[in-house]
Parts: structure tokens; C-alpha cells; sequence
């Protein structure tokens, strides 16, 4: 789904600063405390983290969620830097593991790179998911990012291209190993599944407009950092909106003989 934005943007990488008080406003805030946080009662969410980051970045959402009352399953990535396809493949074998341990459909929250890689995912198999949150996610271009974190991406398209394991290539880009990713990211959005894009006009790593995939059923403009959506308490509240209005997608699904 890459596209033309219409003028070059150079993220304003120096805002990732605010992290740090991102944190500290989002443990003084409402939404942590749960307020309008709709109950989970055992409801599946899969967590997917950003370029370069693991599991653990998002633990402090999985810990909020988890204490709504949701069950959390973890990407499984120590560093999400693992070709494209195949980084599908792994979840979505943990989408259908899921998907069957609750018999109901997992709504998916997907930071950066991770967000990409949820809404290739819901397009995949629609059948599993109830609905998708991505936060700071270019979908509509994946390299439209500061070109510090675009000479990250080289280096390790770089050293996976000389066949260090578990890196993504060069040719992933355009080849043949990650093009069912690349179908399933540009075919158009299943109806049947929420989407909710959530961006930052401050974002410091993407360039905004990347972020608005016209396949979302929603976009919500909040003000925070790139890293820092995954402690943001604007972040927060919209990922609580959406997962109370993913409900009314979610179908439960048959018991296995």
C-alpha cells in the first residue's frame, strides 16, 4: 500500500523527549485508574511492538489491560526486526492458538511497525479478528520515517541481506519472500473487522500522514510521542474507545470437536 505523500516531512525527532512525562501523566491519569475503561471479562488482546523493540515495551499496557479484566498475549518478539512474512506467520499461529483457547475473536493493538503488521493480519484471517488499534503506524508508506531511524532500517536490512539470522533483508522490500505480507497489507480492509488509526501530528519518527489508512474506520488525532504512545494517556483512551466498540464485532466461535 505504499503511496505518494504529497511533500517531504522530517518527524520532529527531538519531541521524543516528552516520554518521560508521557509516563508520569498517564499513572496520574483517569484512564489508568480505569475510568470509562470498558470491562474485559476474559476478552482476548494480542500486543505487537514497534521496530526494534520487544515484548517488554509494552508490558505496562498489557498490566493496565489485564487489570480491566483482559487477557493479554504477547507477540512473542524480542526485537521486532524478523522479515516481514515471517513475522506473520509466528503470529498468526498465536492468533489461531488464541482464537481456539477462548473461542472468540482477538483484538489486536499494534505500535509502529507492529501496526502493520496487525492490519496484514486482520486482512489475512478476518475470521479471528475482532478489530485492530494501530498506534503511530505507517501503513500507507513503511519507510516514511526520520532518516535516522530510516539508516536503522538499512543497517539491519543490511546485515540480514548478508544472512545474519532472524533479520529482515533488502529484499523483503520487493521480493518474492514477503509479497503474500505485501498482498495482504494493500487488499482492502474486511468490513467485518474494527480499525482504529491513532497518530500524532508531533509524532518524532513517522511522518504523520502515513499513519492514515482510508481502510480505518476511524482515525484519532492525539497529542504524544512516537515511543512514547505506548504510555500515553491519550493513547490509552483511545485504545479503551475502540476495544469497547470492537464488541460489537467480536463473534464467539465454535467449540473443537
Amino acid at each position: 500500500m505504499a503511496v505518494s505523500l504529497p511533500i517531504p516531512h522530517v518527524p520532529p525527532i527531538w519531541l521524543e523527549g516528552r516520554i518521560g512525562l508521557e509516563a508520569a501523566a498517564l499513572i496520574r491519569s483517569d484512564v489508568w485508574q480505569g475510568s470509562g475503561v470498558p470491562r474485559g471479562a476474559g476478552r482476548p488482546v494480542m500486543l505487537i511492538p514497534g521496530f526494534l523493540a520487544g515484548d517488554g515495551t509494552l508490558t505496562t499496557m498489557s498490566r493496565w489491560l489485564g487489570a480491566n479484566g483482559w487477557r493479554t498475549q504477547r507477540a512473542g518478539f524480542r526485537a521486532n526486526v524478523a522479515c516481514s512474512e515471517d513475522a506473520c506467520l509466528r503470529l498468526e499461529e498465536r492468533l489461531e492458538e488464541l482464537a481456539a483457547e477462548t473461542r472468540s475473536r482477538v483484538a489486536i493493538v499494534g505500535q509502529s511497525r507492529g501496526g502493520i503488521l496487525a492490519r496484514a493480519l486482520a486482512a489475512r484471517r478476518p475470521d479471528l479478528v475482532s478489530g485492530i488499534v494501530t498506534l503511530g503506524s505507517p501503513v500507507l508508506s513503511q519507510l516514511a520515517v526520520h532518516p535516522l531511524v530510516l539508516a536503522q532500517v538499512l543497517l539491519v536490512g543490511t546485515l540480514g541481506t548478508g544472512r545474519v539470522p532472524g533479520l529482515f533483508s533488502l529484499d523483503c522490500l520487493r521480493g518474492a519472500c514477503c509479497e503474500p505480507f505485501r498482498g495482504d497489507l494493500s487488499r482492502d480492509f474486511p468490513p467485518e473487522v474494527g480499525y482504529v488509526a491513532v497518530y500524532s501530528r508531533t509524532d518524532g519518527i513517522v511522518d504523520w500522514r502515513a499513519c492514515l489508512d482510508p481502510g480505518a474506520s476511524d482515525h484519532v488525532e492525539i497529542a504524544a510521542s512516537h515511543c512514547g504512545m505506548s504510555l500515553n494517556h491519550h493513547a490509552y483512551r483511545a485504545v479503551a474507545v475502540a476495544l469497547g466498540a470492537f464488541a460489537d464485532y467480536e463473534d464467539d466461535l465454535p467449540r473443537a470437536a
